[in-house]
C-alpha cells in the first residue's frame, strides 16, 4: 500500500531485527519443553474426549495418570492403551472415564506404536482439512458480502442456547463476526469443562460441545444471510492449546491467542504460557485461524499517550512469534485500540496516527481495532459520538476486524438492541465516507505524520532496551502494561515439563512439517 506517513523503512526493519533477536532465546526454550495442557491438546487432537462422573475430562484424567512421566509425551501412554484394548477410540475414552489407568499398561513395540498414532494424526488432519475447505468455499461463495472491516460483536450470557439467539439475531443485522465470551476466571481454570453449558458469569463456558452448538447455529444465518460469519473465541489463559485444538475441529474462524495476554493480566507463569502460546499457534496456523492479540489490554493500565510504544513494541513481538508457528500475515490479527483520553487536544489525530501506522507497518495484517472502554461513563450520549469517531478512524485508516463499541459499555453486558444500534451506527458512517481514505494525504509534517515518526522511533529504541535485558527479565521489570510478573511464579509453573529424550508427539511433529518449521 502506498504510505500517507512517509515512515522511515529502515527504522521498521530494525524494529523487526529486534524482536526477532528478543524472541529467538525464549523459542529455544520453548522448543525443549512441554505443559499439561500442551498434552492434553494433543489427546484431544488424537480424539480423547469424554468426562468421568464427576466431570474430570478424560485428557486430564490421562495426564493425571502420568505424573512424573509426562516428559515421554502422555500419546504414547493413550495409544498404547488403544492398541493393547483392541478398541475405537471412543471405546478407550469410555474405559479411561470409567477407571482405565494408561500408566499401568506395560508399552508395546514401539513400531506398532507409531503406526497407530500415525492413523490418528491421519484422521485429525482430514478434518481439519475439511473444515478449511468448507470455509474458504463459503466465502468464495459469498465473496464481497461482508463489511470491510468486519463488523465484530460479542455476546455473553452464560447460556449457549441463549448466546446462538442472540448471535443469530446479531448476524442478521449485519455482523460479520461473532465472539463468545467465556465466563470469568475460566481462564484460570486447568482444565476444560465437558459438554454444553447453561450457567455462567459475564460469558459462556468454552467447551467444544458449545462450539459445535454455536458453529451449527451461524452456519444456518450463512445460508440464510448469503454473507459467511466468522465464529471467535478465546484461546487463552491455563488451556490455550486445548481450546485451538477445540476450535480447530469445530471450525471456529478467529481466536483470541497473545503471546503475553496471560501473563501480564491474568498472572500465569511465562515459561508456561510461551510453551502454550506457540503450540495452540501452531494448531491455529494449520486450521486457516486468524489469531486476535491483545495489545488493547496494555492500554487498559498504562496511558494510550505516552505507552503508545508498547503496543507496537507488542505487535512486533507478537508477529515475530506468529511467524514461528507458522501463522501466515493474513492470519495476524494484531490488536490495537482507540483508547486516548477523549478530552486530550487533538486526541482524534494522535488516534489516526497510530492506527495509520500500525495499518502501513503491517499491511497484509487483518488488524483488529478495539474500540473506547476505559473512559466510556455511562453516558450513552457522549458514547455514541465517542464510538462514531472509532468508527470514523477504523474505515479511515483500513482497518481489518473492528469491535464495535456500545452504547451501554460500563453499564451492563449488552442487550440485542444496544448491538443493533452499534451496528447501525457502524453501518451509517463508514458507508457515508467509503471512499474518503482515497481522497486525502496527511501532511509529511503535520500531526498525525509526525506523531506516528515519533512513535516508531520510541518504539525501536524501547525495543533495543528489551534486547539488552531479555523478555522475560523484561516482564519481570514491569516494562509492558506496568504490570510486573516473575519468571518463576504465577498460576501453572507446576505444569511445565522439559522433553525427554524419547519425547513422543507425532501431532507435534506433522504440525511443523505441514507449516514448514
Amino acid at each position: 500500500m502506498e504510505s500517507k506517513l512517509a515512515l522511515s523503512q529502515e527504522r521498521i526493519q530494525k524494529a523487526r531485527e529486534l524482536a526477532t533477536s528478543i524472541v529467538g532465546p525464549v523459542l529455544d526454550f520453548v522448543d525443549l519443553h512441554t505443559t499439561v495442557t500442551v498434552e492434553r491438546a494433543t489427546l484431544r487432537l488424537a480424539g480423547a474426549d469424554g468426562a468421568d462422573a464427576d466431570g474430570v475430562p478424560v485428557p486430564n484424567l490421562v495426564v493425571d495418570q502420568l505424573k512424573g512421566r509426562l516428559e515421554d509425551g502422555a500419546l504414547l501412554y493413550y495409544v498404547n492403551a488403544l492398541v493393547k484394548t483392541g478398541g475405537t477410540v471412543a471405546d478407550l475414552n469410555a474405559r479411561i472415564a470409567g477407571g482405565l489407568d494408561v500408566a499401568a499398561l506395560p508399552l508395546g513395540d514401539r513400531g506398532t506404536l507409531e503406526a497407530k498414532a500415525a492413523e490418528l494424526v491421519e484422521t485429525f488432519q482430514r478434518r481439519v482439512k475439511a473444515n478449511r475447505a468448507h470455509r474458504e468455499a463459503k466465502q468464495k461463495q459469498f465473496e464481497g458480502r461482508n463489511h470491510s472491516p468486519l463488523l465484530y460483536v460479542i455476546v455473553a450470557t452464560g447460556n449457549i442456547h441463549e448466546d446462538t439467539k442472540q448471535a443469530v439475531a446479531a448476524a442478521e443485522q449485519g455482523a460479520d463476526v461473532v465472539a463468545v465470551i467465556r465466563t470469568t476466571a475460566q481462564s484460570l481454570l486447568d482444565y476444560v469443562p465437558y459438554g454444553a453449558t447453561t450457567e455462567g458469569f459475564g460469558g459462556t463456558y468454552a467447551t467444544q460441545e458449545n462450539f459445535r452448538i454455536m458453529r451449527a447455529a451461524l452456519d444456518e444465518v450463512v445460508e440464510r444471510e448469503g454473507r459467511y460469519i466468522l465464529l471467535t473465541n478465546y484461546a487463552s489463559g491455563l488451556c490455550m492449546p486445548e481450546i485451538a485444538a477445540m476450535g480447530a475441529l469445530e471450525r471456529l474462524d478467529m481466536m483470541l491467542n497473545d503471546s503475553m495476554y496471560g501473563i501480564l493480566f491474568r498472572d500465569i507463569n511465562m515459561y508456561r504460557t510461551f510453551v502454550d502460546q506457540k503450540f495452540s499457534r501452531m494448531i491455529n496456523a494449520f486450521a486457516g485461524i486468524i489469531i486476535n492479540t491483545g495489545e488493547d489490554n496494555y492500554l487498559t493500565t498504562s496511558d494510550a499517550v505516552e505507552k503508545a510504544y508498547t503496543v507496537l513494541a507488542s505487535q512486533f513481538l507478537n508477529e515475530r512469534f506468529a511467524y514461528a508457528a507458522g501463522l501466515p500475515p493474513r492470519l495476524m490479527g494484531l490488536g490495537h485500540a482507540f483508547e486516548m483520553n477523549p478530552t486530550l487536544h487533538n486526541g482524534f489525530l494522535l488516534e489516526v496516527a497510530q492506527a495509520q501506522m500500525a495499518r502501513e507497518i503491517f499491511p497484509e495484517a487483518p488488524l483488529k481495532y478495539m474500540p473506547p472502554t476505559k473512559f466510556m461513563t455511562g453516558d450513552i450520549f457522549k458514547g455514541l459520538a465517542m464510538n462514531s469517531m472509532f468508527n470514523f478512524a477504523s474505515k479511515l485508516t483500513g482497518q481489518g476486524i473492528h469491535l464495535l463499541g456500545m452504547l451501554t459499555e460500563a453499564i451492563h453486558t449488552p442487550f440485542m438492541m444496544d448491538r443493533f444500534l452499534a451496528l447501525d451506527n457502524a453501518k451509517h458512517v463508514m458507508n457515508t465516507m467509503e471512499g474518503l481514505a482515497d481522497e486525502i494525504e496527511f501532511r509529511k509534517d503535520g500531526v498525525i505524520a509526525n506523531r506516528a515518526k515519533e512513535v516508531l522511533e520510541e518504539t525501536v529504541v524501547f525495543l533495543e532496551e528489551i534486547d539488552g535485558v531479555g523478555l522475560m527479565p523484561a516482564i519481570e521489570q514491569g516494562r509492558f502494561a506496568d504490570i510486573k510478573r516473575p519468571a518463576d511464579l504465577g498460576k501453572g509453573l507446576d505444569g511445565l515439563q522439559k522433553k525427554g529424550p524419547g519425547y513422543f508427539n507425532p501431532f507435534e511433529d506433522f504440525l511443523k512439517a505441514e507449516l514448514g518449521l
